[in-house]
C-alpha cells in the first residue's frame, strides 16, 4: 500500500488530486487574488482526518496549508498539501456559561445566528462570511472592539493539530507558550480544529452606515478625526473612501461613484448614539442614512462588505495619530481628486480596550496604535496610499488585513522585536521544519 493510500484509509473525508472533477471547487477561496495548486486537498471532516493529513504532509516533506473560506490567502501552495476545513463548521453555543465551541471551518454568521436568541454577540468581524478561526487567531478586530477588545482575548481553549501530528488541547494552564502563540500569531503553529471563546451580553446596537458624496468627503474625514477623540469606549467606528465598480453586487447609488462611508456600532442607548452621531449626519449630505435601533443579528449591514468573491490586494499600517496634517496627506492621496485606484481605503478608529492588554497575555501586536489604515485593491494596483501615510506609521501592521502574495513575508511587521523572537521560538519548539509556511509566516529560530 502506499503511503496516499495509507492515507486514504485513515480518513472520513475525501482527498482530491488534480486530475480529480472536485478539485477546483474544493479550492476555490474568497479572494481570488492568488490561488492555490497543491498535489492533494485533503477535504476534512473531523481533528482526525486534519492529524492524518499533516502526519501525511510531514512523512512526505510536503509543506501544509490551511483553508476554510481563503479570505486572507498569503503565500500560494505550489504543491503540497491543503487542509480545506470547510465541512468542519459545527457551532455550539452555551448561554449560561456565555462561551461557544466552533470547529475549523465555521463562518461568523453561523455563530452570529446561534448566539441572538440568547441575548449575546460574538466578536465577530465585520464581514459574517469571514471564518471564526483564521480571523480569531490573527487578533480579530471587530465592531465591539473599543470596547470588549480583540476576539483573540477572549479565547479560552484551543484544539489544534501540531506538526507531528497531535492532537492537543491547549489552554493557559496547558502548554501555554503555544496557547499564547496562537492566539495572534495565527496559522504558523498547527491547524486548529477547535476554538473555544467568551460571548458578550450585547443583544441589539445603535449602528448602521452614512454614505456621503464623494466630492464631501474632506468635510466628513475631518468630522470624523475630531469626533473620535470624544467618543465613549462603547462607540466603534470607521470611515471608508470606495470607488466601486459598476457591477449588479454593488448597490446602485455607488455604482462607478466615489462616496464616503461612516461606520457606527454603539451599545449604548439609541437616544445616546443619536446625539452622538449627530455631528456626523450635519457634516455634509447624506446620499443614504441607515444608522438607528438594530438587532446586533444585522451586525453585517454595518460595513456591508462584499459577498461574492473577487480579487483584491488587501494591505494596511497602524497609525500612532490622525491629526489634521495626516488626514491631510490621506486626502492628497485617496479623496477627491487624486489618482487613487483602490477600491477602498478604511481607517478603522482604535483605542479603549483594543489598547489594554488581554487578562491573558497574547501575542496581539497593534494595541500601541490610534487607528488602522487599510486598502483593498484591485489585481497589479500598487501600494500608493499607505507609502504616503508612512509619516505617521507605528511601524506595524494588522496581520488579519494583509492578504495577497506581496504580503506574505509581512508576519515581521506585525510585532515588536521582542514578540516575534518569542513566537518564533514557539514555532522551533512545535514545528521546527516549518511545515506550516504556506501563510505569513515566522520561520522557526531556536
Amino acid at each position: 500500500m502506499s503511503s496516499l493510500d495509507g492515507l486514504v484509509a485513515r480518513l472520513k473525508g475525501e482527498v482530491f488530486t488534480p486530475e480529480d472533477a472536485g478539485y477546483a471547487r474544493e479550492l476555490a477561496g474568497f479572494n481570488r487574488i492568488g490561488q492555490h495548486r497543491p498535489d492533494l486537498i485533503v477535504a476534512a471532516q473531523s481533528a482526525g482526518d486534519v492529524s492524518a493529513a499533516v502526519s501525511f504532509a510531514a512523512g512526505e516533506a510536503l509543506p501544509v496549508a490551511v483553508q476554510a473560506t481563503g479570505h486572507g490567502i498569503a503565500a500560494p501552495a505550489r504543491g503540497g498539501v491543503l487542509v480545506s476545513t470547510r465541512r468542519m463548521n459545527a457551532v455550539a453555543v452555551d448561554p449560561l456559561t456565555r462561551t461557544a465551541h466552533v470547529e475549523a471551518g465555521a463562518q461568523w454568521h453561523q455563530v452570529i445566528a446561534a448566539c441572538g436568541p440568547h441575548g449575546l454577540a460574538p466578536l465577530n468581524g465585520s464581514s459574517p462570511l469571514v471564518g471564526v478561526v483564521g480571523y480569531t487567531l490573527g487578533g480579530g478586530l471587530g465592531p465591539l472592539g473599543r470596547q470588549f477588545g480583540f476576539a483573540a482575548d477572549h479565547v479560552t481553549r484551543i484544539e489544534v493539530v501540531t506538526a507531528d501530528g497531535s492532537v492537543r488541547q491547549v489552554t493557559r494552564d496547558r502548554h501555554p507558550d503555544l496557547f499564547w502563540a496562537l492566539r495572534g500569531g495565527k496559522g504558523n503553529f498547527g491547524i486548529v480544529t477547535g476554538l473555544w471563546f467568551g460571548l458578550m451580553p450585547v443583544r441589539r446596537l445603535y449602528g448602521g452606515g452614512i454614505h456621503f458624496p464623494g466630492e464631501q468627503a474632506a468635510q466628513v474625514l475631518h468630522t470624523w478625526r475630531q469626533w473620535t477623540a470624544t467618543v465613549p469606549e462603547e462607540m466603534t467606528s470607521s470611515v471608508s473612501l470606495l470607488r466601486l465598480p459598476d457591477v449588479p453586487d454593488v448597490p446602485e447609488f455607488l455604482r462607478g461613484t466615489f462616496a464616503a462611508h461612516v461606520r457606527i456600532a454603539f451599545t449604548g442607548r439609541a437616544d445616546e448614539g443619536e446625539r452622538l452621531v449627530r455631528p456626523l449626519r450635519e457634516c455634509g449630505t447624506p446620499l443614504v442614512d441607515s444608522v438607528a435601533e438594530m438587532p446586533y443579528t444585522s451586525v453585517a449591514d454595518i460595513h456591508q462588505d462584499p459577498t461574492h468573491p473577487l480579487a483584491y490586494h488587501e494591505r494596511n499600517i497602524v497609525l500612532r495619530e490622525l491629526g489634521r496634517d495626516a488626514m491631510e496627506a490621506l486626502l492628497r492621496a485617496a479623496g477627491a481628486g487624486s489618482s487613487c485606484g483602490d477600491l477602498m481605503v478604511e481607517v478603522r478608529h482604535l483605542g479603549g480596550a483594543l489598547s489594554r492588554p488581554a487578562e491573558v497575555p497574547n501575542a496581539v501586536g497593534v494595541r500601541e496604535g490610534a487607528y488602522t489604515l487599510s486598502t483593498l485593491s484591485p489585481p497589479g494596483w500598487p501600494d500608493v496610499v499607505l507609502g504616503a501615510m508612512e509619516p505617521w506609521s507605528t511601524g506595524r501592521r494588522c496581520l488579519n488585513f494583509l492578504a495577497g502574495a506581496d504580503t506574505a513575508d509581512s508576519a515581521a511587521e506585525c510585532y515588536d522585536a521582542e514578540t516575534f523572537g518569542r513566537l518564533a521560538r514557539v514555532k522551533a519548539a512545535v514545528d521546527p521544519d516549518n511545515l506550516f509556511r504556506l501563510n505569513h509566516n515566522i520561520a522557526p529560530r531556536p
